[in-house]
């Protein structure tokens, strides 16, 4: 048995002194005494010993009041057990401990091998206690490395999925990356809960998967596309809907959303149904507002990238027509964070068709 901290809380020194010379006995106790009784509930409450030993006929708090104040003080403490010391005829206050909290009694006079027993009893129980609470910390210590190396492979198979497209379409993987953190950071300034702030982050890549099944001559065409072309062109959000469609795992789910829906516009003018206002799904409305301005701020084939003030300037005058303007503010919000992305994450190529 590992090292015990008892504590014996008795206004009587010469009944301290007798339990702390029975408790030195047992190997590895240090017993902490105290004769005011309010002391000792505060040693108590602060460093959670192995086991109480308490009287009941104390001045305030006297031992009942002891132990309901000692259980009410935090929820750590219901293992730690208490022994009372009663007297014979003393059933009722045995039944009142009991309830509030007492795990066993001694009767006076204290019978010292009566008292070795039931205490070294109460600290193999208790060491058996602290040993499996931290078998339960250390299992949901590796659950949860565990869980995080799953959410890592997932994140790194997702962006690889995405970043497929780059053999078909000149867009980098840079753009993916830009746009997933920009999605970021307006969820977090739209004050979302954590979890689907990390959900749009994790799905944003994937809002041009859809590109993939989009014939050569008309993804990789270096100038404006004809309306016949566009047509086709546009075709890729519902690609890319149909391919991450119907999965039963939450982040594929948010990307078929975003893949169908971040082409939408705010006023009802955008593809492929045409939806309007809050109609749109919260994920593809921050998706338009991340993926036009990395669009117009990255250099492509056919044109030389915009000045960021210019860009800003577009989300602002298109805010309530193309983007919901909450997401537009949410994203000029804490600005300087969005300046650190884009100058973080650098294109090692770029150029490509904005829609």
């Amino acid at each position: 048995m590992a090292s015990a901290k008892v504590a014996i809380v008795d206004d009587t020194e010469i009944n301290l002194t007798l339990m702390k010379h029975l408790v030195k006995k047992l190997d590895g106790c240090e017993a902490y005494c105290f004769s005011d009784s309010a002391e000792g509930l505060q040693w108590c409450l602060n460093n959670s010993p192995d086991l109480i030993i308490v009287d009941y006929m104390m001045p305030s708090p006297d031992g009942l009041e002891f132990i309901q104040r000692f259980r009410e003080g935090t929820d750590r403490e219901i293992g730690i057990p208490i022994l009372m010391i009663t007297a014979n005829n003393q059933k009722e206050v045995r039944y009142r401990a009991l309830t509030a909290g007492a795990n066993d009694f001694l009767t006076k006079p204290v019978d010292t091998a009566e008292f070795h027993v039931r205490l070294k009893n109460m600290l193999v129980l208790r060491d058996s206690q602290k040993k499996l609470a931290d078998h339960a910390a250390w299992l949901a210590d590796e659950v949860r490395k565990a869980t995080a190396q799953i959410l890592e492979r997932e994140n790194e198979i997702i962006l690889r999925l995405s970043k497929a497209t780059d053999y078909r379409d000149p867009e980098t993987g840079a753009h993916i990356l830009r746009v997933a953190h920009y999605a970021r950071h307006i969820a977090d300034n739209l004050g979302l809960p954590e979890a689907e702030r990390e959900l749009v982050f994790q799905a944003a890549p994937m809002h041009d998967i859809g590109k993939v099944g989009i014939p050569d001559h008309v993804l990789l065409k270096p100038g404006k596309y004809e309306p016949e072309e566009f047509e086709i062109m546009k075709g890729h959000s519902r690609i890319g809907y149909e391919i991450l469609a119907n999965s039963e795992v939450p982040v594929l789910q948010a990307g078929a959303q975003i893949a169908l829906t971040h082409h939408e516009k705010f006023d009802g003018r955008g593809y492929p149904d045409g939806s309007k206002g809050e109609n749109i799904p919260l994920f593809g409305r921050i998706c338009a507002v991340a993926d036009v301005f990395d669009a117009l701020t990255c250099q492509r084939p056919y044109k030389a990238p915009w000045e960021i003030e210019r860009a800003v300037a577009l989300l602002r005058e298109e805010a309530g027509r193309h983007f919901d303007p909450a997401c537009v503010e949410a994203f000029l919000t804490r600005w300087d964070e969005v300046v650190e992305i884009k100058l973080r994450i650098q294109d090692d190529h770029s150029s490509a068709n904005p829609l």
